[in-house]
């Protein structure tokens, strides 16, 4: 697997692509590849839609996650100069204002899992003149870990468990210093988790966020990303929360869940609608 893989990377992009147009049909209309749960959840986050604009959201949301898909593979030997063509910094004034901070400073990178999310951390770490951590989850297969540390480490830069988040994010780094999180996952029913206004619906989110930038005096940004064309794209920087923050606050996460929401209205094709955000229901007294 890992030899195909790396095999794969090596082909061009648009032979990649149609390679996932293949995947896409297969997936969609084959297989029916949470289909069901992609219909469902834009059936909750547009009810003012009509059934035919949310199944061609769908359709062009598991296409755009194909391309994705392969652009991923592609990671794993892509060069830094068709990268740095294929996705470009909007603002970049933005990252050297932040490496011209004094002191130990920290800057906390918010994303969601829209358009490239791969691609995105990757061009950061090449604008950014200073170190940037992304947060990942280890895979249970070792090969795959293994291939998800090499394709997310490519252009210098560190990854943390999930597991070691806090601890390791609590080090004292010299210098300004970048912790980057995809945060719009769903936390387990017994964990810690803030309720917010999201899509329309009371919606979970992961608590870290706001703590670590309480504990770490951090600026909040959220790092956007918009499709350009086919295996392109451009990232922004948006500042969205100040220190001093609250630790058991919320305005970190309000920001968050804002923006992105903001982000997702003005191209719903482009989140993975087919991830399990809305699992359980808020409480009675959550």
């Amino acid at each position: 697997m890992e030899t195909l893989l790396k095999l794969l990377s090596r082909l061009p992009l648009p032979v990649l692509h149609r390679l996932g147009g293949v995947v896409y049909l297969l997936g969609y209309y084959g297989f029916g590849f949470r289909r069901a749960l992609t219909l469902a959840n834009l059936r909750r986050a547009f009810p003012d839609k009509s059934e035919g604009e949310r199944r061609a959201i769908a359709r062009r949301c598991y296409r755009n996650f194909c391309d994705v898909l392969m652009e991923t593979v592609k990671s794993l030997t892509i060069r830094e100069a068709e990268l740095r063509r294929r996705v470009t910094i909007a603002n970049p004034d933005v990252c050297r204002e932040l490496a011209r901070m004094e002191g130990d400073r920290t800057v906390i990178f918010l994303a969601a899992h829209q358009c490239n999310w791969e691609w995105m951390l990757l061009i950061s770490r090449l604008t950014c003149a200073f170190p940037i951590e992304a947060v990942y989850k280890r895979s249970r297969n070792a090969i795959v870990d293994r291939l998800l540390v090499a394709r997310r480490s490519r252009f210098g830069g560190a990854l943390i468990p999930v597991d070691r988040f806090i601890v390791e994010a609590m080090r004292r780094h010299p210098g300004v210093h970048g912790l980057a999180l995809v945060a719009d996952q769903t936390p387990r029913r017994e964990e810690e988790k803030c309720w917010v206004r999201f899509l329309g619906q009371d919606t979970a989110f992961f608590t870290g966020p706001q703590k670590l930038a309480a504990l770490k005096r951090a600026v909040v940004y959220f790092v956007a990303m918009r499709r350009t064309g086919r295996g392109r794209y451009e990232v922004s920087f948006e500042r969205i929360a100040e220190p001093p923050h609250a630790l058991d606050g919320r305005e970190v996460i309000e920001a968050y869940a804002s923006v992105m929401e903001r982000r997702i209205r003005a191209a719903p094709a482009d989140w993975l609608w087919m991830y399990n955000k809305w699992k359980y229901p808020k409480g009675l007294y959550e």
